[in-house]
């Protein structure tokens, strides 16, 4: 699953930044999504924006939140660029040590990229952390059950969130980095904008042909979504109707809240924008309201490479599989033993 470009990616990127870091004086700010790039069309003239964008590059030690003591910066300073590099080293080298002694372990499974100067991939609030919740987010998040939960017991399926059971890992979760399955792959035909995802191998529908949206009562896991070219290289994306619940989703990316329970509600709306910055570079960007669960709505920002050549590999997990079973008779067997007995 590891990356033949990750060397190269590495040393692009740890130079760009270095240079970013002697001409930057603003660390609060980042550079706006330019209008400058003017991409090829489609053969029936939309934006081209077709073909390979994962976000393995992505996935390092760049936290969802930013660390308190960052304040309102959103790049590192040049030290701190230089301590995370070299902490982002020592988690690739354990690949090859891996390699010279003949094992597999995290290092093969947990991939790493190189270091960045994000503080933090929340831009908005400005301390770039999640924003408090309602006391109805609040109730809705201790609900939640999954097996990120320290001390969780299992008696039945709805003891575990929707990424547990291989479902889906939702949204926003799902447009971050994780250890693994970060490829990304978009499709595009008349009025449809297809976004095939490695992780939980799902696929976003979005259309852009101005149809209406379905009615409010019909929930679905990753929400319906509709599309708008507003500039002549950005798509502009909104989606409602997400699938409310406990065990709906969690964001399961580096910096998460702990435990990961972040729950969603039927009032969610996802507004993002895919700006094509350059032949092989997109900004991503996304705000997040939910005011039955947030006290405000909340936004993030990542940068996407394009990469033809990732290979997108089967997701080998769906729902019904043992996994479940298996997680509940461990917990049973757990508890009896606990209380002197046999499980059941």
């Amino acid at each position: 699953m590891r990356s033949p470009l990750l060397s190269a990616a590495t040393l692009v990127l740890a130079l760009a930044s270095g240079n970013a870091v002697a001409q930057e004086e603003d660390l609060t700010r980042l550079p706006p999504a330019s209008d400058d790039y003017r991409p090829s069309q489609t053969p029936w003239g939309e934006p081209d924006l077709r073909g390979g964008w994962p976000i393995d590059h992505l996935n390092g030690r760049t936290p969802l939140q930013r660390a308190p003591e960052h304040g309102n910066r959103q790049l590192l300073t040049q030290e701190e660029y230089a301590a995370r590099a070299e902490a982002v080293e020592a988690l690739e080298q354990r690949y090859q040590n891996e390699d010279t002694n003949g094992t597999m372990g995290i290092g093969h499974w947990a991939e790493v990229a190189a270091a960045n100067r994000r503080t933090s991939w929340i831009t908005a609030p400005a301390d770039g952390r999640l924003p408090a919740y309602t006391a109805e987010g609040e109730r809705l998040s201790a609900a939640m059950r999954s097996t990120w939960a320290r001390g969780q017991q299992f008696d039945s399926p709805a003891d575990f969130d929707s990424w547990d059971r291989c479902i889906t890992r939702g949204l926003p979760a799902s447009m971050f980095p994780f250890m693994y399955n970060n490829g990304m792959r978009v499709f595009q035909a008349p009025g449809v904008f297809a976004l095939q995802m490695e992780m939980v191998h799902e696929t976003r529908v979005i259309y852009t042909d101005g149809r209406p949206g379905i009615p409010a009562q019909i929930g679905q896991w990753l929400g319906e979504s509709r599309g708008e070219w507003v500039d002549h290289n950005t798509l502009k994306v909104t989606t409602t109707n997400f699938l409310p619940g406990p065990s709906a989703t969690n964001i399961g990316t580096t910096g998460s809240p702990p435990e990961n329970k972040t729950p969603v509600s039927a009032s969610a709306r996802m507004t993002e924008w895919f700006h094509m910055v350059g032949p092989d570079q997109i900004i991503y960007e996304f705000t997040w309201e939910d005011p039955v669960v947030f006290q405000q709505p909340w936004s993030a920002r990542l940068e996407w490479q394009r990469d033809d050549d990732y290979g997108i590999f089967e997701y080998a997990c769906h729902e019904g599989n043992v996994q479940i079973r298996n997680y509940i008779n461990a917990s049973r067997a757990e508890r009896a033993a606990a209380a002197g007995g046999t499980s059941q």
